[in-house]
C-alpha cells in the first residue's frame, strides 16, 4: 500500500496541474494580497495544506510504531532477546545495494519524463504553456488509472511468477521500451519558432512563436518526436514504472529481513529524491544543449544496462527464509535432590521444582500443587 501510494502521488500530483489550470495566470488574490493563487502556484498551495494533514497524523498521540517482526522470528527460534535475533541475521549487502541503484536509475527515467514532459510537447507539438499543462495533466491522470489497475494485477502476476522475474520483465524492460521509443524517428525536424521579439507587438503565444526555440541548436538538425512515440511511451512507462517501484522496495524489504529497516529504507527514499534532483539538472544540460538523441540515448543505455545487472545477480534477488526451530527437545537428565536418591518410587513428589536440561533452553516443570 506504501508503493501504491508513493506511485499514485507521483502521477496524480502533476495531474493536478490539468484542475487548476483554468485559474489562467492571474488567478486570485487572498489574504489581503499574502496569498496569490492562480495555474502556477495553486497545485503548491494544495501541497502545503496536504503537507500540514501529514504532521498532524504523525503526531506521537496518532501514530504509533510497533515493532514485531524481529519479535515474531524471536519466538519462532526460541530465543530471549529481539536485537541478538536480528543480528545474527546477516543481509546480503550487495542485493540491497543493487536494489538501490535500481531504485535510483527507475525513478530518475520516470522523474526525467515528468520533468521534460512540458518543455518536450511544447518543442516538438508546437503546443502553447497553457494546452502543454493542460493535455500533460490530462495524460498524467490517465496514467495514475492505469498505474491502479497495474498494482491491482501485481499480486496475480506473483503467483504465477517469481517476484524478481516480474520486476525485471514486467518493470524494467516495459521502461526500456518506453525510452527507446522517445528516440525520435519523425519524417521531418519539428516547427521552428522564431526569436520572440517585443516590437513585433504580438503575443508570445502566436504561432510563429510556437515550436522548437532556436536558442536550441540541434533542432533543425533532429527529426521530429512524433505524438504516437509519445502516447505508446507514455502508457509503457505508466505500467512499468509501478511494477518496478512496488517491486524494488518489496524485495528490499524481504532482503534486509526480520530487522529495523529505517536506516536502509531512508538510504533508498534518498536514492529516489536524489534522482529527482537530478532530473532538472540533466534537462538544463544535456537536452537543452545535446536533444533528444542523447537524452533518450543515455536514459535507454542506462535502463539496458540496469536490467542486465538485474538479470545477472536475480539470484541474490532470492529473500532469505527463517526456518522455524523444531519444538521437541532433547532431554538429558533429571536432577532431584540427594536427600531422596533412595526415596521409594511410590513416595509423593516433594514441592520442590525438578530442572529439565533441554539442547535448547530450559525448561521448568511445577509439581502438580503449583500447576
Amino acid at each position: 500500500m506504501v508503493s501504491l501510494a508513493q506511485v499514485l502521488g507521483f502521477i496524480i500530483g502533476p495531474g493536478l496541474q490539468a484542475l487548476v489550470t483554468p485559474l489562467g495566470r492571474h488567478g486570485h488574490v487572498w489574504l489581503w494580497g499574502g496569498m496569490h493563487v492562480n495555474m502556477y502556484t495553486a497545485s503548491g498551495w494544495i501541497n502545503v495544506i496536504m503537507s500540514m494533514g501529514n504532521f498532524f497524523m504523525f503526531m506521537p498521540f496518532i501514530f504509533q510504531e510497533h515493532k514485531i517482526a524481529a519479535r515474531e522470528v524471536m519466538v519462532m527460534q526460541g530465543g530471549t532477546s529481539e536485537r541478538d535475533t536480528w543480528k545474527a541475521i546477516k543481509p546480503n549487502y550487495f542485493s540491497a545495494w543493487t536494489l538501490i541503484v535500481a531504485f535510483f536509475v527507475l525513478v530518475f527515467n520516470f522523474v526525467l519524463l515528468e520533468t521534460l514532459g512540458t518543455s518536450l510537447t511544447m518543442d516538438m507539438f508546437a503546443w502553447t504553456n497553457d494546452e502543454s499543462l493542460y493535455y500533460m495533466g490530462i495524460f498524467m491522470a490517465i496514467a495514475a488509472i492505469i498505474s491502479l489497475v497495474t498494482f491491482v494485477l501485481i499480486e496475480p502476476m506473483c503467483k504465477l511468477f517469481a517476484e524478481r522475474f516480474v520486476l525485471i520483465w514486467g518493470g524494467f524492460s516495459l521502461m526500456v521500451i518506453g525510452r527507446l521509443l522517445y528516440i525520435p524517428w519523425g519524417p521531418e525536424p519539428p516547427k521552428q519558432a522564431m526569436a520572440y521579439n517585443a516590437s513585433a507587438n504580438l503575443n508570445s503565444s502566436d504561432p510563429i512563436y510556437l515550436g522548437c526555440p532556436p536558442t536550441q541548436d540541434w533542432c533543425p538538425n533532429l527529426p521530429a518526436l512524433t505524438l504516437t512515440q509519445f502516447i505508446i511511451g507514455f502508457a509503457l512507462t505508466s505500467v512499468g514504472y509501478p511494477i518496478g517501484v512496488t517491486l524494488i522496495q518489496t524485495i528490499f524489504s524481504k532482503v534486509l529481513g526480520p530487522r529495523p529497516q529505517g536506516v536502509w529504507m531512508g538510504l533508498m527514499t534518498g536514492a529516489g529524491c536524489l534522482s529527482r534532483v537530478m532530473g532538472p539538472v540533466f534537462v538544463g544540460s544535456i537536452y537543452t544543449r545535446l536533444g533528444t538523441y542523447w537524452t533518450f540515448g543515455f536514459t535507454s543505455v542506462m535502463m539496458i544496462i540496469s536490467m542486465i545487472w538485474l538479470l545477472c545477480s536475480n539470484q541474490l534477488l532470492i529473500p532469505p527464509t527463517i526456518d522455524k526451530l523444531a519444538k521437541v527437545v532433547e532431554l538429558r537428565e533429571l536432577h532431584k535432590p540427594d536427600d531422596q536418591s533412595n526415596a521409594d518410587a511410590n513416595s509423593p513428589i516433594d514441592e520442590v521444582e525438578d530442572e529439565l536440561l533441554a539442547t535448547s533452553k530450559v525448561v521448568r516443570i511445577l509439581p502438580s500443587s503449583k500447576a
